[in-house]
């Protein structure tokens, strides 16, 4: 049956969610996945953030608890006398394959702005260009409820970072506010997202494509400049 309601995952939940989302596509052969191989997933020391050190009692834990909310559990068709397990999202929430890239990446390496998204989930999906990514995260923003959201850019940064909500909501503080003044609650990010005027989250979406946009023209001029310094070099 399809999940029409938040679930809030702690981090080793997350993490084994991601990680079977991932040895889906990339060790097909594999998957479902045993419990050690399972764990030596969640502990990788690449694409990991941050790199965890889960035991088989932490990982067959969250995996209790995930199978209890109906997103991932024993696999029902395997056979064999070892148990393996699967993550069931394509029932939970219908994601094409586009969104499921991008939650597993979410989830797996935690926030990110479009760019890393697309680089970063090419063995899983491949966006042709950032305005993809950005459709797909749209689609995920309006889901009901949301299962992703868009974080306020950092001071010196050019492209906004987007965070998965299966964690929990991301905290609302203002904008004057020390990011130090407050903590998020365990099974939440720790990142908060400031205030904003009732017209302003509409405009959000939009105003990331445009930086995106701008960063990938931006990133395309310095290839050109270079180029020319390098023609007329001598």
């Amino acid at each position: 049956m399809p999940i029409d309601y938040a679930i809030f995952l702690a981090p080793a939940e997350a993490r084994v969610l991601g990680s079977l989302l991932e040895k889906e596509v990339t060790t097909p052969d594999y998957y479902p996945l045993s419990l050690n191989a399972l764990v030596n997933a969640c502990n990788q020391r690449s694409n990991r953030e941050p790199v965890m050190d889960l035991d088989e009692t932490e990982v067959h834990l969250a995996l209790r608890r995930l199978e209890d909310i109906g997103v991932a559990g024993r696999a029902r068709s395997a056979d064999g006398r070892v148990t393996r397990y699967e993550h069931w999202l394509g029932e939970a929430y219908n994601f094409t394959r586009a969104e499921s890239a991008l939650i597993c990446v979410l989830l797996l390496r935690g926030p990110q702005t479009p760019g890393e998204l697309r680089s970063r989930t090419e063995r899983l999906h491949a966006f042709a260009e950032i305005a993809d990514v950005l459709a797909g995260l749209q689609k995920l923003t309006d889901r009901t409820p949301s299962l992703v959201a868009v974080l306020p850019r950092q001071p010196g940064t050019k492209e906004s970072r987007y965070t998965h909500l299966l964690c929990g909501p991301v905290e609302s503080v203002a904008p004057s506010a020390s990011p130090t003044a407050f903590s998020a609650p365990a099974t939440a990010h720790a990142f908060v997202r400031p205030s904003l005027a009732p017209d302003d989250p509409a405009h959000e979406p939009r105003i990331a494509q445009l930086e995106a946009r701008v960063a990938e023209l931006e990133q395309k001029l310095d290839a050109l400049n270079k180029k020319f310094d390098d023609l007329f070099a001598d």
